[in-house]
């Protein structure tokens, strides 16, 4: 009886699965909706581990010329979205009905799933506004001293490392200059990885950074399966290191006084964070340790490595097209004899057009995430041929767009003069966001930029870099598979030879 049983259960739950697989399979060809045919369990994830996602869209966007193309996150129907106008709607004039994203963090994971990039609303809109106040034109002027000094450690780790016979891993470097950048922006610890080549700092952005079997499983949970991570305890940030910086947070926060003392004038993002919380308070409103961790984390994580790669990007493919590189020194070059003894700041490499011309073209074709996730809300009309249900997630395929000859031409060949003043202006609108657009667009962009002006301004001051021999050329180099941002996997290394100007000793 209990055998007739279970084959009777077993059959039900086999034809039970037989339908709704093939509801499933058949969801965007009934749509008119082009797709590649899902796989049975994984849908259209098969490339995880395996592909980089971004190359993975890439070969998607090639694949259907198409303004959307249908997709699986295992058995979820999912949109990605290969139009800058439908991009601009979604992203801009219709975010209130796209404000969440789909990936997400779970129950167990408090830090990971409460942060600014993970978090929706209504806690999202809140901390949104909050933290804006923290990335304004003045507050960030008040960091330029720390990237100043740090990008004299840098210099002097260059020297160092020309020196030795191995050539210089360009992402070591520059991620222990990111690293030490915002470590004492956001948590006002010293951090001198670059001069003693490590730090506890280092050490915390080392395991941000490493991406085994574990890690890779937890982060494709979070992006594109976010019920697995409470069912498998995912997190989103490793563990044992948010130990170790909660514990960094505290011992701050102790030395200054505690969370009561009132802060009137934020000094670094703890500062900032800080007296969220006491604003807060007095609105009746509770921001917890969690709360405020997760915020000095997501910074860490979102600005080392996605920095540090831009960087090495940066400095990798001006050795292999000296032509930019000259055009670039020799406006640094003509600024700095115009200020004279005054460092280089914020205020002033903004007025050095070229150096976000090369920064922008970097991250056009090496955007650190190039792919926007969104939900949403209510029934949402796509076109006139399509509508999506309540609770679809789309993905705005920026990292392919960025790279269609038809909005970028020979979009392979790495050339800044496409930003130049007169030629920016014929870019088409949202075919261009490395840092998102609309509401949810990234926080930290002016900081960004404010850290890769002056570690680029001051390397090409200083150095001339070329090509090594029998390296790759920028197009070809390998790029991570296990890890969701767009990073060498390979050590990418340049020669860096001494420059013969005034400002040279």
């Amino acid at each position: 009886m209990i055998v007739i049983l279970l084959l009777t259960v077993t059959a039900c739950l086999s034809v039970w699965l037989l339908t709704k697989w093939r509801r499933v399979k058949r969801y965007w060809l009934e749509r008119g909706v082009p797709h590649y045919p899902p796989h049975p369990v994984l849908g259209s994830l098969t490339f995880l581990q395996r592909e980089n996602p971004s190359l993975w869209m890439r070969k998607l966007y090639k694949d259907f010329a198409a303004p959307y193309v249908g997709i699986w996150l295992f058995w979820r129907p999912a949109l990605v979205i290969n139009s800058p106008d439908i991009a601009k709607r979604v992203l801009v004039k219709d975010a209130d009905v796209f404000r969440n994203r789909f990936l997400s963090s779970g129950k167990t994971d408090p830090i990971g799933a409460l942060n600014v990039f993970t978090v929706n609303d209504p806690l999202w809109s809140s901390l949104r506004r909050r933290l804006t106040s923290v990335f304004t034109a003045a507050k960030l002027r008040s960091l330029n001293g720390i990237t100043v000094s740090k990008t004299r450690n840098l210099l002097n780790r260059i020297d160092i490392e020309i020196q030795k016979s191995e050539p210089i891993d360009l992402r070591e470097i520059f991620t222990d200059y990111t690293t030490d950048v915002i470590g004492e922006s956001a948590f006002g610890v010293t951090s001198n990885s670059l001069v003693d080549g490590d730090s506890i700092m280092r050490k915390v952005t080392r395991e941000f950074g490493s991406f085994d079997l574990h890690r890779g499983l937890s982060w494709s949970s979070i992006f594109f399966f976010p019920e697995l991570v409470d069912i498998f305890r995912f997190s989103f940030f490793p563990k044992d290191t948010m130990e170790v910086l909660r514990k960094i947070f505290r011992s701050v926060i102790a030395q200054r006084g505690g969370y009561e003392k009132e802060v009137k004038d934020a000094r670094d993002l703890l500062d900032a964070l800080l007296k969220i919380k006491q604003e807060a308070a007095k609105e009746n409103e509770e921001i917890n340790e969690d709360l405020l961790l997760a915020q000095a984390a997501i910074f860490l994580l979102g600005g080392f490595d996605t920095s540090g790669g831009a960087l090495t990007w940066t400095i990798y493919e001006l050795a292999w097209n000296p032509q930019y590189q000259e055009k670039l020194y020799q406006d640094v070059l003509e600024t700095k004899r115009r200020i004279g003894d005054r460092n280089f700041d914020s205020a002033i490499l903004s007025e050095v057009p070229y150096l976000d011309c090369v920064l922008k073209e970097t991250l056009r074709i090496f955007p650190p995430m190039g792919w926007l996730d969104r939900i949403a809300s209510k029934d949402y009309k796509i076109d006139d041929n399509l509508t999506i249900p309540a609770g679809t997630t789309v993905y705005v395929n920026g990292v392919s767009m960025q790279m269609d000859p038809q909005y970028f031409p020979e979009p392979e060949v790495y050339n800044p003069d496409r930003f130049l003043p007169d030629n920016e202006r014929d870019i088409t609108p949202y075919s261009y966001m490395p840092f998102g657009e609309g509401p949810r667009s990234c926080i930290g962009m002016r900081f960004a930029f404010q850290t890769l002006r002056l570690g680029l301004a001051e390397i090409l001051l200083k150095y001339e870099v070329r090509a090594l021999p029998n390296t790759p050329k920028p197009t070809e180099c390998q790029v991570e598979k296990n890890g969701l941002f767009f990073m060498p996997s390979e050590k990418l290394s340049v020669e860096f030879v001494k420059r013969d100007n005034e400002f040279v000793s």
